[in-house]
């Protein structure tokens, strides 16, 4: 224990909190202050941490009167009961992590950079290719304001979804460095007692990152919402059914983003070679799938070097293209940053504008994928990165494209290609099939991160994950789900053809995952950012409305493609609800079948039986008590061994865990009893599975 005390005040370790806020009334404050000073978690806190009273503890008797005389409830500080073994047991490394204070480094921060525009921008880097394509297959181009009002619906859309929530906002939402769904609920997890999984512990939240708080409106709220959460069983499984449907589409759109991005670019053989059959496109897309999951596990380590620069020279690519547009078609597309052109997009035909929302939210495909692959880059350098280049070449670009279809008001089909310059179309081809591949990429990389979150909280079954880095924990493969989403993907390919088809359930699944995301900040904005009301209400009155309209679009195609996407989303909540409820109902029953401490020292220190020279392990899931198990072990066997050790097997988000740090003891019962506890932590890349059986250890 003093050594973990130690490496905590080193810096290189973190640890679980030591205080909280809650409301209690008058009488059960009395009954707190007269019994605390004995309780056991009052001893651990002061004997570890020093006293908790704070210098204006006389200033709170007074008002702690005060408040006996009204009759009212009050905001105290209360030590949570802290099991210092599990502290000690969550106890992990951050050394690995990315620090934005660190001194500039020119080719380090360039290397980064590159590295961000590969991992995280790959997705919505892409969205040129399809995005008014299929939106004027849904409104049909009659004049230039139509051009026009898609043109300013693409724009508004890339500034409101992934600039202002995702870029700005959302990111600030991470789990210790974490994105994604899962991590957010994770992180909710953390700070209010609401969830279902089982064998979660207070210990995960750490001590470094606590800070006392003065009692606030905004503090008072964030209490209430934690009380509400915590005592409302509904609201624990609707916060959980949330996520897990979430995480369904999120998986969905990782299977059609290889699709429709590798489907797309390829198409532009239409352009290049006219009499290529569409047939002929869907094979070389499959086979480029095939060669790029084939690939996958050495694209997230040694590959990935030289994809950052690839992608560089495609946003160069939409960049300059989008300019050579605009100089040789004139800069009428500018008139699209006057939003009143979406007002006329929707008052000539209402209907059909509609519809076409589907396709205009493709141009923010992507935007999840920038919160969930954040794990590997600090905040600071995705929205650098975003707001320099990223965005700049975009806006660019789609500004290229409008001022094309201005000019040739027919050639709504293939419009990238088509505005691409006669000379340059087959560099720029071979350089969008790449980006294709890069961007199905990131998506993949993307889910295998998701996964590994929603494994180490029970919501889908273990499967072996293998860390291709010993320097980032998050360059991670999944051999199982890569094959998995390669067969998967081919069938949808197989099974449509076409951009258009694959492209309506592509915006079903992108703005179901965005919905998930804005109910799951919301909920973070009151209960751990402590924003004011007004703050809280406008984001989530704004995205929300947003993108229930962009979802009824969306689901308005469901009879075209988006049937396929809602059944596989289907089958995978199934998988993850049925493992669920599964794994709580076996930890339920662990816990509830438990022997008594009662019942332990009735039997006395030989057990009741004989006990023989040696070491026997018992492993279980659960972290307090002694498993039912070993009481069965006691009836059935003719002898046990003098020294036995519960293991608990837990789950470590680092690829390496210290051989200092794998295993931490505790004795249980009394010295006699020769029983000990202990938790084994385990990287995330070692595929356990917790068995309840004896294994025996001779020792002499």
């Amino acid at each position: 224990m003093a050594s973990s005390a130690e490496s905590s005040a080193a810096g290189g370790m973190r640890k679980a909190p030591s205080l909280e806020w809650r409301w209690v009334s008058t009488e059960e404050d009395d009954d707190e202050d007269r019994a605390g000073a004995g309780t056991p978690a009052a001893v651990g806190a002061v004997g570890r941490g020093g006293s908790f009273e704070s210098e204006d503890d006389e200033d709170d008797e007074e008002e702690e009167e005060e408040e006996k005389k009204k009759g009212r409830k009050r905001l105290i500080r209360t030590v949570p009961s802290v099991d210092w073994f599990d502290v000690e047991g969550n106890e992990v490394s951050v050394a690995q992590q990315l620090d934005d204070s660190e001194e500039f480094d020119f080719g380090r921060t360039m290397f980064l950079a590159l590295q961000t525009l590969a991992v995280v921008f790959g997705d919505i880097g892409i969205g040129p290719l399809y995005t008014f394509d299929v939106m004027f297959t849904k409104y049909p181009i009659v004049g230039e304001d139509d051009v026009l009002g898609a043109l300013s619906l693409v724009l508004y859309t890339l500034i409101l979804m992934p600039l202002v929530k995702y870029v700005l906002v959302v990111l600030w939402a991470n789990d210790d460095g974490e994105g994604g769904i899962f991590a957010l609920y994770s992180l909710i997890c953390r700070n209010a007692k609401v969830s279902l999984i089982p064998n979660q512990v207070q210990s995960e939240k750490r001590m470094s990152s606590f800070r006392l708080k003065l009692p606030t409106p905004e503090l008072e709220r964030s209490i209430k919402v934690k009380e509400k959460l915590e005592s409302s069983l509904l609201l624990k499984k609707l916060l959980l059914g949330l996520v897990l449907f979430g995480t369904s589409m999120f998986i969905s759109n990782g299977v059609i983003t290889p699709a429709m991005s590798v489907l797309s670019a390829v198409s532009g053989l239409k352009v290049g070679l006219p009499n290529t059959s569409q047939d002929a496109v869907v094979m070389i897309s499959v086979a480029l799938l095939v060669v790029l999951f084939s690939v996958q596990r050495y694209a997230t380590s040694k590959v990935g070097f030289a994809i950052g620069p690839s992608l560089l020279l495609w946003f160069c690519c939409l960049g300059g293209i989008g300019i050579y547009n605009l100089s040789l078609y004139g800069p009428t597309a500018f008139k699209a940053f006057n939003p009143l052109y979406i007002i006329y997009y929707f008052g000539r035909n209402p209907f059909q504008a509609w519809l076409s929302l589907g396709g205009c939210l493709l141009c923010a495909t992507g935007s999840e994928a920038i919160f969930s692959n954040l794990c590997y880059f600090p905040v600071r350098y995705v929205q650098y990165m975003f707001v320099l280049l990223v965005l700049p070449c975009l806006v660019l670009a789609y500004l290229g494209q409008a001022a094309f279809l201005i000019a040739n008001q027919k050639s709504s089909e293939q419009v990238f290609f088509s505005s691409i310059p006669s000379g340059l179309f087959w560099p720029v081809f071979l350089v969008a099939n790449l980006a294709a591949l890069i961007a199905s990429r990131t998506m993949t990389v993307a889910i295998f991160q998701c996964l590994k979150q929603s494994i180490a909280l029970g919501c889908f079954p273990r499967l072996k994950i293998v860390h291709t880095s010993r320097k980032f924990m998050a360059k991670i493969y999944i051999p199982v789900v890569n094959w998995f989403l390669l067969v998967s993907c081919l069938g949808f390919i197989i099974l449509f053809g076409n951009i258009y088809d694959v492209g309506n359930a592509y915006a079903i699944a992108e703005v179901g995952v965005m919905i998930m995301a804005t109910v799951y900040v919301t909920i973070i904005m009151l209960l751990i950012w402590e924003f004011n009301i007004m703050k809280v209400l406008s984001f989530v009155i704004t995205f929300l409305f947003l993108e229930l309209i962009f979802f009824s679009s969306a689901l308005s195609s469901v009879g075209d493609g988006g049937w396929a996407l809602l059944i596989f989303a289907s089958v995978l909540l199934m998988i993850m609800f049925i493992w669920n409820y599964g794994s709580i109902l076996k930890y339920d029953s662990e816990v509830k079948q438990k022997l008594s401490k009662d019942l332990m020292r009735k039997l006395g220190p030989n057990l009741g039986t004989i006990r023989a020279p040696g070491l026997g392990l018992v492993c279980s899931d659960i972290v307090k008590g002694v498993p039912a198990i070993f009481g069965h072990f006691l009836t059935s066997l003719p002898a046990i061994h003098s020294i036995i050790v519960f293991v608990c097997i837990r789950n470590v988000p680092v690829p390496v865990v210290p051989q200092s740090e794998r295993f931490l003891f505790q004795r249980v019962c009394s010295r006699g009893y020769h029983m000990f506890r202990c938790i084994a932590s385990t990287d995330m890349g070692t595929k356990t599975r917790s068995k309840s059986t004896i294994v025996y250890l001779s020792v002499f």
